[in-house]
């Protein structure tokens, strides 16, 4: 047997009001509901792409978004002129850096190529001056080009 007067009243019929107007009745222990948002007006249900911002919400997540962006972009920037910053750094470096030949390093110094810099320039954009000095060959320069290759490679990871 139950006992009397410990359940809360039943309203059958109770209104749901959205808005000022009453869009449905549904069974509660309170006559009325008043709510921000029902299935009439969410955008899932009616496909709007409406976005109800509550207490700023979205402009909130907004600048929090932006802000990661700059944050990623600044890095990028910071990256990219530390790798410029160590590509000028390794032309600098002497020929004495690579692990050339010491036939084909006495024979580059010889004709004032002095530093990694003034070597891959050359190779680069002028190899036929390269291959005009006594005592260098193709196989010569395409070691070289390698060694040189490598040489900028393992400076470059290090940043």
């Amino acid at each position: 047997m139950m006992r009397k007067d410990i359940h809360p009243k039943w309203y059958p019929n109770a209104k749901v009001i959205c808005n000022g107007e009453v869009v449905m009745e549904v069974g509660s222990t309170s006559p009325e509901l008043r709510v921000d948002v029902w299935s009439g007006n969410h955008p899932f249900y009616t496909g709007e792409q409406r976005i109800i911002d509550s207490g700023g919400q979205v402009e909130r997540f907004m600048n929090r978004l932006s802000s990661y962006s700059k944050a990623k972009e600044d890095a990028t920037k910071r990256q990219t002129k530390a790798i410029q910053k160590a590509e000028q750094r390794f032309a600098k470096q002497q020929l004495a850096a690579l692990d050339l030949n010491d036939r084909v390093s006495q024979i580059l110094l010889d004709n004032n190529i002095v530093t990694v810099g003034d070597l891959s320039t050359r190779l680069d954009k002028n190899i036929k001056s390269l291959l005009a000095i006594e005592g260098l060959t193709q196989p010569d320069l395409d070691n070289a080009k390698t060694v040189l290759e490598k040489a900028k490679a393992n400076f470059l990871a290090r940043v």
